[in-house]
């Protein structure tokens, strides 16, 4: 009989601070981890002792370390500029210390300046669950009235400016400053958030990138590591932007099917691959998430599986994982398919979990709290499962 192949079941952990303990994600079905080393600054090398450190907590606890999530970038790098090839170097250095720890599949983003952003980290859902969601005029207002970014203006009409004025302006002091807090939330895995004077300054070395030349930076950055990478049978997998289009006037290269066909043209290495994630490109109505996953399958190196639901304006929040605007069953569909006629596992993790029972009085890195991720991935799981039998059965 043949070998069925499965999705590698993974959780992301922030590391020995995280609420959620190896137990728990032990105990959730999954068979590993996708973690990182969030205590060493940004484009520091990751040396070989920390990294072992690191795994040795994983592997005791039984579980794997399957997938690096984030080796971030450096700022210097996505503007080339500076360091750059200082930082380059740390990368390909640290690189070789993850492979030589049997680590493959490494997750990164392109993003500049800001990870990821919501605007409510407690979206109450009608059964009183909590989920993440982006509030476009939320962001707006502030953009406009509270970071006050010069020139913000010219990067909305006329009629965006009025209703975020109209909407700033019904907004009292605690929204404010809770829309505040979390737009200027940092990096995941760290409690230290931005300030203003720091979201300002990196803004300014923006000045003058365009969306063509950040995206001839990330070229210029992947032809220098991905021999590298070639080299160690290393996976390199960009995630995409979070939301995918434009905030605070930074260029996004990463949020569309044409960005996926320009990184794979100018980088067609099969080191250079993707972290699919259904949630991110399923954010923008003009993605098919079908079709970019039939066209790009073969290298998809990593799976984040969540669902979002738009209304096409540019707000959205965190669906159920079956749920949603994605066909999440159609999605599966086609990678169980795929894991077949192409030999192979892929890591998935669950993502962004809604915050429900025991854990909405804990305080937990937002969209990672324990019950409601697991929630997703039994949901997965019992998807996946219900597709490999059905299709073992036709086969008959």
């Amino acid at each position: 009989m043949a070998k069925t192949f499965q999705l590698e079941q993974s959780m992301r952990w922030f590391g020995p601070n995280d609420v959620v303990s190896l137990r728990d994600i032990a105990q959730s079905g999954c068979t590993g981890v996708v973690s990182a080393l969030h205590d060493i600054p940004v484009g520091e090398v990751w040396h070989q002792t920390a990294i072992a450190r690191h795994l040795k907590l994983i592997n005791n606890a039984g579980l794997q370390w399957t997938v690096v999530e984030s080796l971030p970038v450096h700022e210097e790098i996505k503007t080339r500029s500076g360091a750059v090839e200082m930082y380059i170097e740390h990368y390909e250095t640290s690189l070789r210390n993850l492979a030589a720890l049997g680590v493959k599949v490494v997750t990164y983003n392109f993003m500049p300046v800001l990870d990821w952003v919501r605007t409510d980290l407690a979206y109450r859902l009608p059964n009183q669950s909590e989920a993440l969601r982006f509030n476009r005029l939320d962001f707006v207002s502030f953009d406009l009235y509270m970071l006050q970014r010069p020139g913000a203006e010219k990067d909305y009409s006329l009629a965006e400016i009025a209703r975020a004025a109209a909407h700033f302006k019904g907004m009292n002091e605690e929204q404010r400053q809770l829309v505040f807090k979390n737009a200027m939330l940092g990096l995941p895995g760290s409690e230290i958030p931005f300030t203003p004077e720091q979201i300002l300054s990196l803004l300014d070395t923006y000045k003058g990138i365009s969306r063509e030349q950040l995206k001839d930076n990330l070229f210029h950055f992947l032809n220098e590591i991905t021999p590298v990478a070639e080299e160690l049978g290393i996976q390199l997998a960009i995630h995409p932007d979070d939301p995918p289009y434009s905030v605070l006037g930074l260029p996004r290269i990463m949020s569309t099917n044409e960005d996926v066909k320009d990184l794979m043209a100018a980088v067609p290495s099969k080191a250079n691959g993707l972290c699919f994630c259904t949630g991110s490109f399923g954010a923008r109505k003009d993605n098919d998430l079908l079709a970019m996953l039939q066209s790009w399958g073969a290298r998809v190196y990593f799976l984040h599986l969540r669902n979002t639901k738009h209304d096409g304006e540019g707000n959205f929040f965190e669906a159920n994982h079956l749920e949603g605007d994605a066909d999440m069953f159609s999605l599966m569909t086609e990678i169980v398919q795929l894991m077949q006629s192409e030999g192979r596992s892929i890591p998935m993790r669950p993502d962004h979990g809604h915050k429900m029972l025991d854990d909405l009085p804990k305080t937990t890195y937002p969209g990672y709290s324990a019950i409601g991720r697991m929630k997703g991935l039994a949901e997965l799981r019992g998807l996946e499962y219900a597709i490999q039998v059905s299709i073992e059965r036709a086969a008959r």
